[in-house]
């Protein structure tokens, strides 16, 4: 499938968007100062250890301490077998026994920090490069999983014989990525030169340099653009700046030049992103409504401990009988909640409750078609089973925040409840405070500061209830009305 990407950059934000068959696909935002950490290798400060969770707390100089489980512990392993497969056969060792507090420690980061979650961090370093992956501390020499069986067998005995061993100055372990399936053994050699810099590099800085320091930083997203997002299918990458066009030129014909050949300075008066509405994407993208081309619709909602998506035939009625028109809708929502997924960058837990179906063979299908839009996806995402109640879950592996976290924060008002308490039930409130408060203070008088439309009702159809309530407490209540309190807001003042 032909692909087109986009990037619009300004000094303080790029944002890049990938684009298929006309509509948006991806959204990444990186902005200057809150550009994402992970793959960043720190020299971090063993802060806590905690054995009952097998987990420790590292200081690396951010506002939160970061997160490092017994899991993401590197092991040396003599087989050379990849780190996980080694890993499987042994029990893991209890992290009390592999790191102490004080002790200074080379991490490197797996996950952006979210919400109220510190980053999470990894012993096991990787470095990655256009054509390979660098695992210094392993001799394991893999191969892309997305590369064909047939051909990983040679392409590893290659990779294996271009690095050599340790104890002729080669060794370390590489993964072939995707993208290296057609080099030639002169650009893998760069690569494998390259890499092994960088890593001499980090390790001379972390003798060096103090605990909390910043030892390898990741490529920008402009870089990783060229990196990570143009494959076969990309026909071209369009950028709207000079300056940044001219500094990617250099960076692809040095790193990637098959990548770089598709570069394109746009030059044009729209905006950019304008091509392809990508604004009005991000805007529909931030919403929880979803419309699709049939007149169905989806509704996604995202919560700390999940998202939910829900399918519904809206307006929808044009199949011959009303089981076409929920099968209709549930494969038309099938690829719209894989894009969306990309789109908003969900991760996590994801439950999809598509319209119940009676036919076992329509649910196979859209299962199937689900599954298929999926395998688009460059993260890695595992889809179930119907399960007994008719939900579909899912999990998509969340390594930044998703497009709503980033672009938004809670509502002020209702502190992202998503609704507030009516004005009546407000002014309910204050009546019973005001009660409470009489039973304890003995004021000359009391004064009630409220939204404006909570005064207005106090004083309209609830005066009745206000003047009974100051004679039995005895004592004068006065209103005061501040715009600048939200309507759930109020104070009472003892006079």
């Amino acid at each position: 499938m032909q692909q087109d990407i986009l990037v619009n950059w300004s000094p303080q934000e790029t944002r890049v968007a990938v684009i298929e068959q006309g509509a948006v696909q991806e959204l990444h935002i990186e902005r200057t100062l809150e550009r994402g950490l992970v793959g960043n290798i720190y020299l971090g400060k063993v802060s806590r250890v905690l054995p009952g969770m097998q987990s420790a707390f590292i200081d690396i100089g951010l506002e939160r301490a970061a997160f490092l489980h017994v899991a993401d512990v590197w092991q040396r392993h003599e087989s050379g077998d990849a780190p996980m497969i080694a890993r499987k056969n042994e029990p893991l060792k209890p992290i009390e026994h592999q790191v102490f507090e004080g002790q200074s420690i080379v991490v490197q980061v797996i996950k952006d920090p979210i919400g109220t979650k510190g980053a999470r961090l990894s012993t096991q370093i990787s470095i990655a490069g256009r054509l390979l992956v660098h695992l210094p501390q392993d001799e394991h020499i893999g191969v892309s999983q997305k590369i064909p069986a047939e051909e990983r067998d040679a392409l590893r005995a290659r990779l294996q014989k271009l690095v050599g061993l340790r104890e002729n100055g080669g060794g370390g372990g590489f993964i072939l990525r995707t993208n290296g399936e057609d080099a030639s053994d002169e650009e893998l050699a760069e690569d494998i030169a390259y890499l092994r810099k960088t890593w001499a590099r980090v390790k001379n800085a972390a003798i060096t340099l103090p605990p909390m320091t910043l030892l390898h930083q990741d490529l920008n997203l402009l870089q990783r653009v060229l990196r990570d997002l143009v494959g076969e299918q990309t026909q071209s990458i369009r950028i709207d700046s000079r300056e940044q066009f001219d500094k990617l030129m250099a960076f692809g014909k040095e790193f990637m030049p098959s990548a770089a050949t598709k570069l394109q300075l746009y030059k044009g008066e729209r905006p950019i992103f304008d091509l392809y509405a990508v604004d009005e994407e991000i805007a529909k993208a931030l919403g929880k409504r979803v419309d699709l081309k049939s007149g169905g619709y989806l509704i996604i909602d995202q919560t700390e401990a999940l998202t939910t998506i829900d399918v519904n035939t809206g307006g929808f009625v044009g199949a011959r009988n009303f089981d076409d028109t929920i099968f209709k809708t549930n494969l038309e929502a099938a690829q719209a909640i894989a894009r969306q997924l990309r789109l908003r960058n969900l991760g996590g837990i994801i439950i999809v409750d598509f319209i119940d179906m009676a036919h076992e063979e329509h649910r196979e299908q859209v299962l199937d078609e689900l599954r298929k839009q999926l395998t688009r996806d460059r993260v890695k995402t595992m889809a179930g089973t119907f399960s007994q109640l008719g939900l579909v879950e899912m999990t998509r592996k969340r390594t930044r925040e998703s497009l709503a976290h980033m672009l938004c924060e809670p509502c002020p008002v209702c502190q992202g409840k998503g609704s507030v308490k009516t004005v009546r039930s407000v002014a309910y409130e204050i009546l019973r405070e005001i009660l409470r408060e009489a039973r304890q203070f003995n004021p000359k008088e009391f004064r009630v500061v409220a939204n404006p439309d909570v005064i207005d009702l106090l004083l309209d159809e609830e005066s009745q209830h206000l003047a009974g309530l100051s004679d039995f407490i005895g004592k004068p209540i006065s209103l005061q009305a501040e715009g600048a309190l939200s309507q759930e807001q109020y104070d009472i003042v003892l006079l």
